[in-house]
């Protein structure tokens, strides 16, 4: 069973923040050597005095780092993320939604979830590389299953998701 490159899974960022009827979705990577989502599981163990133990999992606080993240002429998520962090921006203003997808190696998608994230620049700068804005990706839940169109970078929520 071969190995599934890192390529195939991809991160889309909705630049247009609250966009829901326009969504403008940039995948996350092109400086990137790394992007991790760390769970952070809410675990709680505990033992009684004859020796059980009692493992309690209260769900996940997902988060990740973007860093480095570069600016480019254009790059929608690049402006958004500059005005927050040059407007000061806090609540609302700072979530959008992200779209986890799992490529196939010829392209299809073996699964996608859409979930609103908060994010929020750490700093902005840079080196003699050019102009930064790295930034934290809190996941906030609603997370549902659906469809992607790569081409399109449309997501659909799938008939289930629509029903609840």
């Amino acid at each position: 069973m071969p190995k599934i490159e890192r390529k195939y899974l991809a991160h889309y960022i909705d630049a247009a923040f609250g966009g829901a009827n326009s969504p403008n979705y940039v995948r996350l990577g092109k400086d990137l050597e790394e992007y991790v989502e760390e769970l952070n599981p809410d675990v709680e163990i505990n033992k009684n005095i004859l020796g059980e133990q009692n493992v309690q999992h209260n769900g996940y606080e997902v988060q990740s780092e973007v860093d480095p993240y570069y600016a480019y002429t254009g790059d929608p998520l690049f402006e958004a993320l500059a005005e927050i962090a040059n407007e000061r921006k806090t609540g609302d203003d700072c979530v959008t939604t992200k779209v986890d997808v799992l490529l196939n190696a010829d392209g299809t998608v073996a699964w996608a979830y859409r979930e609103d994230v908060w994010l929020i620049p750490n700093s902005v700068g840079g080196d003699t590389s050019g102009v930064q804005i790295p930034f934290s990706v809190y996941n906030a839940g609603n997370r549902v299953k659906g469809d992607w169109d790569t081409a399109t970078k449309k997501f659909t929520p799938s008939a289930a998701a629509d029903k609840q």
